[in-house]
């Protein structure tokens, strides 16, 4: 009893801290922060902190499996990237479209989840999919390009698709990651490798970094502050939740967080179409919850 109430406390902090993190995002780009910058700065100041905790209560790191190690290094890949390519749709895109988009995932994770996790869609799983897809209809038929294939060729649609697969694929390493240690050494090797890996990023794209930190002021700082703790909220509750339930359902919950987006792009940033948006990311929680009876 008071482990599910855990997970669904998870679940809820998951749900609410993930579109607050990506509204710090956004105000922060709005700011002229540049997007691979701040995904840089949030990956290295969780993994400054978490090393400080690691030293005082983390297991040897001799005592941690290759498995640990490999799978790693493939999730801090996939994440630094997926990560930094959902700052740049945010810096151009309205949130309350970004977000409901988001619930794709969960069929990604499915996908990725068969070859992987041997987690087997049965019938629930294929309408939730269903569902889904004809619930983005209603979010994507409000931008300026409709729901068609010119919409794909919109950048920040781009930039969050890439960044939807990324993190997806991601999860399932995680899971991977729990199942060769736990679920706080899970968060430690998201924050070390995610770091290491979203440094190189600006040097792919040649940003000037000495540059771009100057550029950061002080009105940004608690922008910063809380960036952080909602992202270091957002990826430990996603480890818990993923260690008590399989990926595939707990990516289709966190689609509730859907509805906190729209609403917040529409009361911070003006965003318009609140009540088609609102229809749409409801059929697409319905989709999400469906797939949930996959356990069943």
């Amino acid at each position: 009893m008071i482990e599910n109430m855990l997970v669904a406390l998870a679940v809820l902090l998951r749900i609410l801290s993930n579109p607050l993190g990506n509204v710090f995002q956004k105000k922060l780009t709005l700011q002229h922060n540049h997007p691979l910058l701040v995904n840089f700065l949030t990956y290295l100041i969780l993994a400054l902190l978490c090393s400080a905790s690691f030293l005082f209560t983390g297991p040897t790191l001799q005592s941690l499996s290759p498995q640990f190690w490999s799978y790693s290094v493939l999730s801090g890949m996939a994440g630094a990237l997926g990560n930094g390519f959902l700052v740049k749709a945010l810096q151009k895109g309205d949130l309350s479209v970004l977000g409901p988009v988001n619930s794709y995932k969960s069929v990604i994770g499915i996908i990725v989840g068969i070859f992987l996790l041997h987690e087997i869609p049965n019938i629930w799983g294929i309408l939730g999919i269903v569902l889904i897809i004809y619930g983005s209809y209603f979010v994507l038929d409000t931008t300026e390009s409709r729901f068609s294939w010119a919409l794909l060729k919109r950048s920040e649609i781009q930039f969050r698709i890439w960044a939807m697969i990324l993190t997806a694929i991601e999860a399932v390493f995680i899971k991977k990651i729990i199942l060769a240690s736990s679920a706080t050494m899970a968060f430690y090797s998201w924050c070390w490798f995610g770091a290491f890996f979203s440094f190189f990023l600006p040097f792919i794209y040649r940003l000037d970094l000495k540059k771009e930190l100057r550029k950061i002021s002080l009105r940004s700082a608690d922008k910063y502050a809380l960036l952080i703790a909602c992202i270091g909220t957002m990826q430990y509750t996603t480890n818990y939740v993923f260690d008590h339930i399989p990926v595939g359902y707990a990516l289709s919950l966190f689609q509730l967080s859907i509805i906190v987006s729209v609403l917040l792009g529409h009361h911070i940033f003006n965003e318009q179409d609140i009540r088609k948006k609102l229809i749409g990311s409801a059929i697409m929680i319905i989709g999400s919850v469906v797939i949930i009876l996959l356990k069943r």
